[in-house]
């Protein structure tokens, strides 16, 4: 059987997905447009031809910088996690205030594979720009983004090759290290985000950084993740040691966890272990106690990377392409001077 890409030298053709499909290339051209005159039965064959040769649209560079097609395609890996869902909702904002939609793409298990077949399907929407809200595993090799498109990234691991705003989580983790030493905690221990997040490396080496700049030997992390019950299960391990006094948690969810793990465990917060969490959920003012934390500005940084999309789209110069968006300790109930 003739391979479809034969006939043309190089990248695929218009004609090459039509043949394939079974359709016009007039067909193709509408759902390349995204225009909805094309049955959902076709759209998925042509969709799934595109996928197979690795064909994208030729759009002009002239129609993506006007901005014609007023929409943005977002990337997300779990929009369900509390920080990607904040900061989703900062891009749905900031793109209906500038009368823009959007169209997502997401990805339930964030391999690099999967994550750069998403990509291609956003690609290949009618889109002016894409935010990519968090990226997994892949990198931008992975994404193999079409050239010229405009980008912006929230994802720590992407931040140096595209446009992005992303919270200064290095300075949050030290102001929760800062804070802990100087209520007189002889060390900090801490219970790690996941083993495949960018995030959590970043901070899990901030707080030893800080530690060791202290003249501090950093205890060995605690292995977790990014739900309560991750902090739950660290929390029964941890309690056990009577020399844990305080703990800097990956995020809020865990150190809610650790929490109820240590009141179970016959041990107080603050009294006996002061916790810090990361992330500034509302529900930790509400917590028992009332939790210490890391404030992120997630809408913010929503609305930051849909102003550089469309300052690349309408062809302006991006005079910051690196937006840091600062944190903030919140002090509350959690954290105290240790026991004597």
């Amino acid at each position: 059987m003739r391979n479809p890409r034969s006939a043309t030298a190089g990248s695929p053709s218009i004609n090459d997905v039509a043949r394939l499909a079974g359709v016009s290339s007039q067909t193709v051209s509408r759902v390349s447009r995204g225009a909805p005159n094309v049955s959902a039965g076709t759209r998925q064959r042509v969709l799934q031809a595109m996928d197979k040769l690795g064909y994208s649209p030729n759009r002009a560079a002239q129609v993506l910088r006007s901005g014609a097609f007023r929409t943005i395609g977002v990337l997300t890996q779990q929009i369900q996690r509390t920080g990607e869902a904040w900061t989703t909702s900062g891009v749905l904002e900031a793109a209906a205030r500038a009368g823009y939609t959007v169209v997502m793409a997401q990805v339930a298990q964030p391999g690099a594979e999967e994550m750069g077949r998403a990509v291609h399907r956003l690609a290949q929407q009618a889109i002016d720009g894409l935010v990519i809200v968090q990226a997994g595993t892949a990198t931008a090799e992975h994404l193999a983004l079409p050239a010229g498109m405009p980008v912006a990234s929230s994802d720590s691991a992407l931040v140096e090759r595209y446009p992005s705003a992303s919270a200064d989580q290095v300075q949050g983790v030290r102001d929760a290290v800062s804070h802990l030493l100087g209520l007189g905690h002889r060390t900090v221990h801490h219970i790690a985000g996941p083993a495949d997040s960018r995030s959590a490396h970043v901070r899990s080496a901030a707080w030893a950084h800080c530690l060791a700049e202290a003249g501090i030997a950093a205890p060995d992390p605690i292995p977790g993740g990014w739900e309560a019950g991750d902090g739950y299960a660290a929390g029964l391990e941890l309690a056990r040691d009577p020399e844990v006094t305080a703990v800097l948690c990956a995020n809020d969810e865990v150190a809610l966890g650790l929490v109820r793990a240590l009141h179970e465990s016959g041990r107080r917060v603050p009294e006996d272990v002061s916790v810090v969490g990361f992330d500034g959920l509302p529900l930790g003012e509400y917590a028992f106690p009332p939790l210490t934390t890391v404030q992120q500005d997630f809408r913010r940084a929503g609305a930051e990377m849909v102003r550089l999309v469309l300052a690349q789209a309408q062809g302006q110069p991006l005079e910051e392409s690196h937006v840091i968006i600062p944190t903030r300790l919140v002090v509350r109930a959690s954290t105290a001077a240790p026991a004597a």
